[in-house]
């Protein structure tokens, strides 16, 4: 999810689903030892709990970044062994990793070394056309004998050459049962099933075989269904009505605007958020018209939202 659970969709997300796990997107050691930390680590606290998502593969880097997320306020540090894409892999950390889980072993190791708060890893079941549940339960295996007790599987293969990001989340087969037989070969740690999931329907009965389910670009391009499961988990919970998230959402752009930075950075997360409703398609339209969004001026998303309104009251 590079580039996309920045801070400004997260604090969207949160609004959405008050009690879930928010992650973000995969940030690498070298940013956090050379760029801007502020920018990259800075989060609202409303956010919690949160956890950190970081690229790389040497275990000193990566024990410093992990150190330095702890600092912040994180409250769960994960080494991301899943991602396929051709810039991760020229930076020998993401899914390649799967094929060195000793190097992977060492650098959990430093990093649950350096905090106190949980480390976890993101993987995939294999690399390439790699067809055995061997593959992936030795290297859980591995991670497991690291002291590792969380694990987020993203239940397919990744293809390092040939497939794009785009098509290494569509293509290599889903094996659940894949996913589903790790937890019961490693029955005190926790498994997290990643892939695929894209109804609230769907999800929640996958958390009859695993202990917790991540949404990616779901989340992204319907972020309702967000809210659809943290009705169905947390009931109990105050879950704000449209009109009011609208509203905290557009205190929050005048914010983003105040601080210098462009107000889609703001509202992007909500493109699509009325997806399947009267007056979704206008929406998307407004919130990603170039000059209208250039204005910086927030009050262009009372003004899409009160579009949809009346979208729907006509319909």
């Amino acid at each position: 999810m590079i580039d996309v659970t920045d801070r400004h969709c997260r604090y969207f997300h949160r609004l959405l689903a008050p009690k879930a796990r928010l992650y973000t997107e995969m940030i690498t050691t070298g940013a956090l030892q050379y760029g801007d930390v502020d920018r990259l680590l800075r989060f609202d606290e409303s956010e919690n709990p949160i956890a950190l998502q970081l690229g790389g593969s040497d275990p000193a880097a990566l024990a410093f970044s992990a150190k330095l997320g702890e600092r912040w306020g994180y409250d769960e540090i994960n080494l991301n062994c899943g991602c396929p894409s051709e810039r991760v892999q020229k930076g020998a950390f993401g899914a390649c990793l799967m094929a060195e889980p000793k190097l992977v072993a060492d650098c959990l190791r430093a990093m649950q070394d350096a905090v106190s708060v949980p480390v976890t890893v993101k993987h995939r079941l294999g690399l390439d056309d790699e067809d055995s549940y061997g593959f992936v339960r030795d290297f859980v295996g591995v991670q497991y004998e690291a002291g590792v007790r969380v694990f987020i599987v993203h239940a397919r293969n990744a293809v390092l050459k040939g497939l794009s990001p785009k098509q290494n989340r569509d293509i290599p087969p889903l094996r659940y049962d894949w996913a589903h037989q790790l937890k019961l070969d490693f029955p005190d740690a926790l498994f997290v099933l990643n892939g695929g999931l894209a109804t609230a329907e769907q999800s929640l009965a996958e958390l009859n075989r695993f202990d917790g389910i991540m949404l990616g670009r779901a989340a992204w391009h319907t972020p309702g269904v967000l809210r659809e499961i943290s009705l169905s988990l947390w009931p109990e919970l105050r879950h704000e009505p449209d009109e009011v998230l609208v509203q905290r959402i557009y205190e929050y752009a005048k914010q983003v605007v105040s601080e210098g930075l462009g107000l889609r950075l703001a509202t992007r997360a909500l493109l699509g958020w009325p997806h399947g409703k009267q007056g979704a398609r206008q929406w998307r339209r407004t919130l990603s018209d170039a000059p209208t969004m250039n204005t910086n001026n927030p009050d262009v998303l009372l003004d899409a939202w009160k579009e949809l309104e009346n979208a729907q009251a006509v319909a």
